[in-house]
């Protein structure tokens, strides 16, 4: 065989391996960014969680009550709350009004699920501050009951934790109670509001 037969044929085989490896990495960049577009679709779809929160759309009454001190009887107050669902059903949002400390009080919140979490997620800003909080957490097994930890620094005590709990009682009526632990590492209840459908 001629000194270029045998060098040609192995060049040859070489490029075939080079095209048929390049042909196969194609196919699979291209199974991994279907596989991929597959997940994040899924991921980006609204599901029973989702049309959970959107059961509370509508407008609502509110009774609340706060507790500067848990020893002493709670201050009360009547308002209202908007809520809406944005970006197709993804986030439920709450725009209220009423009064805290005989001052107008305004706080807009975000409520959402998160597909890759399997967990609530919350935001919330209000007119007595500048910070945004944000809840994270899980539901019971029937759903009923949502339950989310933050923190944050109190200027006065200093680190505080949260914890918020939403009961739904029905279709027209739902509890929020935030209860806080700070240096003592006691537990006290801080808020309690009652919604009451009103459209």
């Amino acid at each position: 065989m001629p000194v270029k037969s045998i060098i040609f044929t192995p060049l040859c085989l070489i490029l075939l391996a080079s095209f048929v490896m390049a042909d196969e990495e194609k196919h699979h960049d291209q199974m991994d960014m279907q596989a991929m577009t597959e997940v994040y679709t899924k991921l980006a779809t609204p599901g029973p969680h989702h049309k959970q929160l959107a059961s509370k759309v509508g407008t609502w009454t509110t009774k609340t009550k706060s507790w500067m001190d848990p020893t002493q009887p709670p201050m009360e107050s009547i308002g209202s709350c908007r809520n809406t669902m944005l970006l197709d059903g993804r986030f439920l949002h709450e725009e209220c009004t009423g009064s805290m400390m005989g001052q107008p009080f305004t706080g807009i919140g975000l409520n959402g699920y998160d597909n890759h979490t399997h967990k609530y997620v919350s935001t919330w800003m209000d007119s007595m501050g500048t910070g945004i909080y944000l809840f994270e957490g899980t539901a019971s097994a029937d759903g009923k009951t949502i339950t989310q930890l933050s923190s944050y620094d109190d200027p006065m005590e200093g680190h505080m934790k949260l914890r918020a709990v939403t009961t739904i009682v029905d279709e027209n009526s739902h509890i929020f109670e935030m209860f806080s632990t700070g240096k003592s590492g006691k537990e006290a209840k801080m808020m309690e509001i009652m919604y009451a459908r009103k459209s």
